[in-house]
């Protein structure tokens, strides 16, 4: 796991109520300045990570924007929710 992910991980983790379902996977772009991060958690746990409006979702993005710059890199966070099969 690297920096950005566990970053992202230990901030979203007390947030959740399926700690089990959370999954944070980074990708990065070919050039190597965008990373993306996606948070993967349970239907439930995803609307209280995007919260009302999207607030608790920028408030999440502007945190990890700012961790991103002690790697000079760009950073993306989407959310998705795991659908139970």
């Amino acid at each position: 796991m690297t920096k950005l992910e566990k970053t992202l991980y230990d901030l979203i983790i007390p947030i959740v109520d399926d700690k089990d379902s959370l999954v944070v996977n980074e990708t990065t772009s070919k050039n190597n300045k965008v990373v993306y991060l996606n948070v993967t958690t349970a239907d439930g746990d995803i609307a209280r990570l995007i919260g009302r409006r999207g607030s608790m979702a920028n408030d999440l993005r502007q945190t990890m924007m700012i961790a991103s710059r002690l790697e000079n890199k760009k950073v993306m966070v989407n959310f998705e929710s795991k659908k139970d099969a």
